[in-house]
């Protein structure tokens, strides 16, 4: 397989989680670095540096979060469950449920990757920041997520941008705590491991932002979120079906394009879970160069 770099493609290609910096969890725009978006950094790098040298089976550096931290959790995460109550889909509800991951401060990384390793098998890797797609997306096939400790700038507590460790354990933790969930997990990083190209390595990246990132099931009040960049915030909550909501439709896909760092105005819905399956999964499953290439062309 050849190596993927972000560089090589457009960087609004990756999902929030490979994308650093170039993440927006919760609300469109960018702020000017204040003194307290500076002592953010600090204590950001402070966190991520431990992750830096961790070693896969060694215990997950563990965090002493501030009080300021865990208010910031509680704030955020009730606010969120107010939310999820008639806007996420009730898969996910049961999932996060499952999980059962406390709102009265912030989790150790490795409570939660214990927990999540006896619900589905996956475990949790500390990730320091930025992290190349096929490593990221590559390692959900043997089961291991990506995940940062770190926890977004009081300042603006109800977005980040870059990915925290609240739109982590609570965006995709929570979804890969459901069986049906983790296997797409599983197949959308099977699917990384078996393509080769660039483009289609791109492809796989952004099927898993219309569905793993930014998906919806269909519900008979109005589409449902379940996608970890739409549970995991207060703003995408109350915008998502503001969008031009198209069914699910992986060929579609291939002609539209999204920025990571507005509210998102293309979202798929499928009909249900097991029409997800279907759809992307079964084309996480099969898919390869020549057939995303087939995908790929556009009639002119």
């Amino acid at each position: 397989m050849r190596k993927f770099e972000p560089n090589q493609i457009s960087e609004q290609l990756l999902p929030v989680t490979a994308a650093g910096s170039m993440g927006m969890i919760g609300g469109p725009g960018g702020s000017e670095l204040t003194d307290e978006s500076s002592a953010y950094r600090q204590r950001r790098d402070e966190i991520a540096g431990r992750a830096a040298n961790y070693v896969v089976g060694e215990p997950i550096p563990v965090v002493e979060y501030t009080d300021a931290e865990h208010a910031l959790w509680r704030l955020v995460s009730e606010r969120l469950t107010e939310r999820h109550r008639d806007l996420a889909a009730p898969e996910f509800l049961e999932a996060a449920e499952r999980l059962g991951v406390a709102e009265d401060g912030v989790p150790q990384l490795q409570d939660v990757s214990d927990r999540l390793h006896g619900l589905t098998g996956f475990r949790l890797r500390p990730a320091s920041g930025v992290v190349p797609f096929d490593l990221f997306c590559g390692s959900l096939a043997d089961s291991y997520f990506h995940s940062t400790q770190y926890l977004r700038d009081g300042a603006t507590p109800f977005y980040s941008t870059e990915p925290d460790i609240l739109h982590e354990v609570i965006g995709h933790g929570s979804a890969m705590a459901a069986d049906r969930f983790a296997e797409l997990y599983r197949l959308a990083g099977e699917a990384v491991r078996r393509v080769e190209s660039e483009t289609a390595v791109q492809f796989v990246a952004k099927t898993f932002w219309f569905t793993i990132e930014c998906g919806l099931l269909d519900a008979a009040d109005g589409p449902r979120a379940y996608g970890a960049s739409i549970v995991s915030s207060y703003g995408e909550l109350e915008h998502f079906r503001s969008a031009e909501i198209r069914p699910l439709d992986i060929a579609d896909m291939a002609h539209v394009d999204y920025d990571i760092t507005q509210y998102q105005t293309t979202l798929y819905s499928a009909r249900s879970l097991a029409h997800l399956e279907d759809v992307a999964g079964e084309f996480w499953a099969s898919c390869d160069d020549t057939s995303i290439e087939k995908l790929l062309v556009v009639d002119i």
